[in-house]
């Protein structure tokens, strides 16, 4: 059975249409009008495995945040859909991604409840590029796992350079996701959860 999950979410603010694979090989195709998040989504589809859709038409003549705010959690609600009942999967995951300086670590539990613990640098430069802002990461990380209803621990311990220390957290996130996500025969047809559900 595939496992696809597709999201359409329109407001006053935004328009997303979001499309997750989560079986897929990493093909991605994202347009969201912010470049560096666009960017950042190509990170989580490719070191995932995920093929990815998203198309996002937001109010960037106010600033970022409701574009990437709405595409994070349609995102989040695609990943959930695509998980489906959670029977066979690993449901834990934990990956390490260091890029030059920055060292990221994230830890995941596929546990239908949403709860977030973040930690990076404090002293980062507020802006990357034109319209991303630094502390829009944890933002969107609240997002996703509000909608995808999983347990998420991401730190980062080190690091100097703005860009380094916020795309390592998408790497790491994105091999964690597909780990904890990988159908283990040994589960095949079980959730894994001693409640019998997730």
């Amino acid at each position: 059975m595939a496992r696809i999950g597709r999201v359409e979410r329109a407001t006053k603010e935004t328009s997303v249409e979001v499309s997750i694979d989560l079986d897929g090989t990493g093909k991605v195709d994202v347009a969201t009008g912010v470049g560096f998040f666009d960017h950042m989504l190509d990170q989580l589809g490719k070191h995932g495995l995920f093929d990815l859709s998203v198309k996002t038409r937001g109010d960037l003549h106010i600033d970022a945040h409701h574009t990437i705010e709405d595409t994070s959690l349609a995102l989040g609600a695609a990943f959930r859909q695509a998980l489906g009942d959670k029977k066979g999967i690993r449901r834990f995951a934990d990956a390490s991604v260091p890029l030059d300086e920055a060292l990221a670590q994230v830890t995941v539990d596929l546990s239908g409840r949403p709860y977030l613990v973040h930690s990076e640098p404090t002293n980062i430069a507020p802006m990357i590029g034109p319209d991303y802002d630094t502390t829009m990461t944890r933002h969107i990380l609240e997002s996703f796992v509000a909608q995808a209803q999983i347990c998420l621990h991401v730190h980062v311990p080190y690091g100097r350079n703005a860009h380094h220390i916020v795309e390592a957290q998408f790497k790491a996130l994105a091999r964690a996701l597909s780990d904890a996500c990988v159908l283990d025969p040994r589960r095949a047809g079980v959730i894994p959860s001693t409640k019998g559900a997730l």
